[in-house]
């Protein structure tokens, strides 16, 4: 292990996110709420850490392993959620106590957009911002912008980049080079984001309220400038734009990719699993229709409305709301909870287990019920009519067994501090997916539940955040091993 090498990582990437109290500063500066001072201070303690971190280490030179990437990765992360907080901590504006503001920090980068903030119209323009800013930095991983900037510094990046990127292919690259496929996702994600603010102002947004949303939507991070959330604008076309995007940043980034390098969209509509994304969506969609507009708890077309977004919001793991879905009749709250842990597809900003996941599992048990009437049958599981690995579909059972016991030990150890089952049950599944908004006590936030239990979902968000694996390596003693 590489200890000098990974603190001298650490400190640039400190000295990097340094830079992120800038634009706060500067809004603080244009809507005079005298806040400015704060996130200077922040960015002084920041940059100073992370300087202090690299001089020791600055002309050390060897090449990052495997080991190192993923202690490179979780500490930066855990890291980033302290530095993160310091803002939440200074401004007396919110009252938050350190585990609050660690609480919002870890929210915000790991984008579940799980808030302990109440008021949130009242409080100030730059905090506002600030929180937006923290799930867009989080939502395509700051480590990966950071992998952009390493090789200029003489380190190989690709241990960070398979150690952070979601989804269950790790190795592979858009562009030969790594620094190339950090850049390009960049490029992409930036443009989205810039698109998506444009779309909100012409839907009737202010430009601050359209850049801070365009921030959480295209990082499927589902943090607002309001209390209300989306419902505050009251408008179908708002939330039109919204869907959209939401949509757009669940799709694997790779095949927005290919779209921009070959100019061309035939290969959304052939991809397996964007088909089986969208087909699970409409099966939700339709029952919440159906049961909507049956119990009669809205006119046809406000069923019709409500059920697009708010499904589309719960599956893509953003957690904007219209409404107070947690009210919503029936089966209807657990049924949109349980597609959070399905996610988005791999290599998107969303949460949850990954689509591609779900669909090999579903794939494989259709081929045991196969072999159960054939038994000396040879069958194969495909993906686009290719036979997909006996090792891949080991390590999809592998890591959905451990993302379920990990629920399951989660859940216990939240009502072992005091919580209701439901509560904790949503809780739990709000945050190991990245979601947000729950049920029970933490239907609007999280504010009120106590700090045992905060703490213990903060942890959960970032094994959500790094998907389970590249965070409990840690704890495990051949980890360790020489």
């Amino acid at each position: 292990m590489h200890y000098r090498i990974i603190l001298r990582i650490l400190g640039i990437l400190l000295m990097v996110f340094s830079l992120s109290m800038i634009p706060p500063a500067i809004v603080s500066h244009i809507y005079d709420d005298g806040l400015y001072s704060i996130f200077y201070l922040c960015l002084a303690i920041t940059f100073g850490t992370g300087l202090l971190l690299w001089l020791p280490a600055y002309n050390v030179e060897a090449e990052l392993r495997t080991r190192d990437g993923f202690v490179v990765t979780v500490m930066f992360w855990l890291v980033l959620a302290i530095f993160g907080a310091i803002p939440f901590i200074l401004a007396e504006e919110l009252h938050l106590s350190i585990v609050d503001a660690i609480f919002e920090s870890t929210s915000g980068l790991t984008t579940t957009g799980a808030t302990v903030i109440t008021g949130i119209d009242q409080l100030p323009k730059s905090i506002l911002f600030y929180r937006q800013q923290l799930q867009w930095l989080g939502g395509m991983g700051i480590i990966v912008l950071a992998v952009a900037i390493l090789p200029m510094l003489g380190i190989g990046g690709m241990q960070l980049y398979r150690a952070e990127t979601p989804g269950p292919v790790k190795d592979s690259k858009l562009t030969p080079r790594i620094t190339e496929t950090a850049k390009a996702l960049w490029y992409i994600y930036a443009t989205l984001t810039v698109v998506c603010a444009i779309s909100y102002k012409l839907a009737g947004m202010d430009w601050f309220d359209a850049i801070s949303h365009s921030f959480s939507t295209v990082a499927i991070g589902g943090f607002s400038t309001h209390d209300a959330s989306m419902g505050y604008f009251n408008s179908q076309l708002i939330e039109s734009v919204a869907t959209i995007f939401m949509l757009i940043s669940a799709v694997n980034f790779g095949l927005h990719f290919f779209a921009w390098r070959r100019k061309t969209l035939n290969h959304y509509w052939t991809d397996p699993e964007v088909k089986f994304f969208i087909g699970t969506l409409l099966i939700t969609i339709i029952i919440s229709i159906s049961i909507l507009s049956l119990t009669r708890t809205y006119e046809p077309l406000r069923a019709i409305s409500e059920s697009i977004f708010m499904t589309v919001s719960i599956a893509t793991t953003t957690g904007f709301a219209t409404s107070d879905f947690t009210s919503w009749p029936t089966v209807l709250p657990f049924m949109l909870m349980l597609t959070a842990f399905a996610g988005g597809c791999a290599g998107s900003t969303a949460g949850g287990m990954k689509i591609i996941r779900v669909m090999l599992i579903v794939k494989q048990g259709h081929r045991e019920i196969k072999r159960l009437v054939h038994p000396n049958a040879i069958f194969s599981v495909k993906l686009a009519n290719k036979p997909i690995s006996e090792k891949i579909l080991q390590a999809v059972w592998g890591f959905f067994s451990v993302y379920m016991m990990v629920f399951v030990i989660m859940m216990v150890a939240i009502m072992m501090t005091g919580i209701d089952q439901i509560t904790a049950w949503s809780a739990v599944a709000a945050t190991l997916n990245n979601l947000g908004p729950g049920l029970g006590e933490v239907a609007a936030n999280y504010g009120s539940i106590n700090d045992t239990a905060k703490w213990i979902l903060c942890f959960s968000m970032l094994l959500g955040r790094l998907e389970v694996f590249t965070l409990l390596i840690l704890f495990t003693p051949t980890f360790w091993r020489r």
